[in-house]
């Protein structure tokens, strides 16, 4: 008998006619509305496999109601959606798609910098609304970024990602990292600096650490204000790394001089959110992998995860042994 896998948004119909070679498969019809609470419950019931996204919370109670569950399959680098300790006590897999998202993501990275330091979106919105009415000296002036230093807090395959970029902009590249990449400072030509020094000497700082609980609220109103009040933070990483509330108000007081946020604390971010409403804030729906190519190539990874394991294979990717 074909083993049960439970799909908790619509996919591509190539990806699902791919698992439904080996699977008996059901999946949440919806590609824009994330699956209800009460329908993952009674779904996992039944699931040997879940392919799953970023937006379902796979915790103790779903595990707890998946009795014969044996692969979470989750479409997305990061995992904190996941209650891992839980799922590897109860001999569940877990895996994730990591390295697909890599030049995908650090092009967003670089994307959202150059955005926010030159205005973009808030001089379409100028043009468009009809503002546009002469030409002064300072008008829309924003930040130069080549020959800016650059700060990346976390150096993994997406951090090296963005120093290519940056080298092509001859940024002065200096990173933090809970341990020195020697190999990597050697390759780019790089700098490590403690948090505390990054922090004072970056014209941009990005965050590409994955989340845990050990760097909630990693950068707050102390590490904010050690920034240059010229300074622009990128986040592209997790939601809850940046405590948002002080961020709100080192902007509004011109603490730092802006911010590019892919991620929120709050997803999808509630519109009551205020850093949404300040000219010095780019603000962009999670769209760090957002191409159609490197989607598909998450989502197939996903499923070829699902299939080995539910064919008593190893897992390609797995985050939990």
């Amino acid at each position: 008998m074909k083993p049960n896998v439970y799909i908790t948004r619509k996919l591509p119909e190539s990806i699902v006619k791919k698992i439904e070679e080996v699977c008996r498969v059901r999946m949440w019809e919806e590609e824009g509305q994330p699956v209800p609470r009460e329908v993952l419950l009674r779904e996992a019931e039944q699931a040997d496999g879940l392919f799953c996204l970023l937006t379902e919370e796979i915790d103790q109670e779903v595990l707890n109601a998946a009795k014969k569950l044996k692969i979470i399959a989750n479409m997305a680098v990061g995992y904190n959606n996941i209650d891992i300790e839980e799922a590897t006590k109860k001999g569940i897999i877990v895996t994730n798609t990591p390295d697909v998202l890599t030049e995908t993501t650090a092009d967003l990275t670089f994307a959202l910098l150059m955005a926010t330091a030159r205005r973009i979106l808030e001089s379409n919105t100028y043009l468009k609304e009809g503002k546009w009415k002469t030409w002064s000296p300072m008008q829309l002036t924003g930040q130069d970024i080549y020959g800016a230093k650059l700060g990346i807090i976390g150096m993994g395959r997406i951090g090296k990602a963005l120093i290519e970029r940056a080298k092509g902009f001859n940024m002065d590249v200096s990173y933090y990292n809970r341990s020195r990449k020697l190999d990597v400072e050697k390759e780019f030509d790089i700098t490590f600096l403690d948090k505390e020094s990054l922090l004072k000497e970056s014209d941009f700082v990005c965050i590409l650490v994955p989340y845990s609980p050990e760097v909630h609220h990693f950068i707050g109103e102390k590490e904010l204000q050690l920034m240059k009040d010229s300074a622009i933070l990128i986040n592209t990483a997790r939601g809850g790394i940046v405590d948002e509330e002080a961020l709100f108000h080192a902007l509004k007081n011109k603490e730092i001089w802006g911010a590019g946020l892919d991620v929120f604390e709050e997803e999808p971010v509630s519109l009551e959110n205020q850093l949404l409403y300040l000219p010095n804030v780019t603000a962009l729906p999670h769209i760090g992998s957002a191409s159609e190519a490197t989607r598909l190539e998450m989502a197939n990874l996903a499923a070829d995860n699902l299939i080995q394991v539910l064919a008593g294979e190893k897992a390609i990717t797995p985050v939990n042994g």
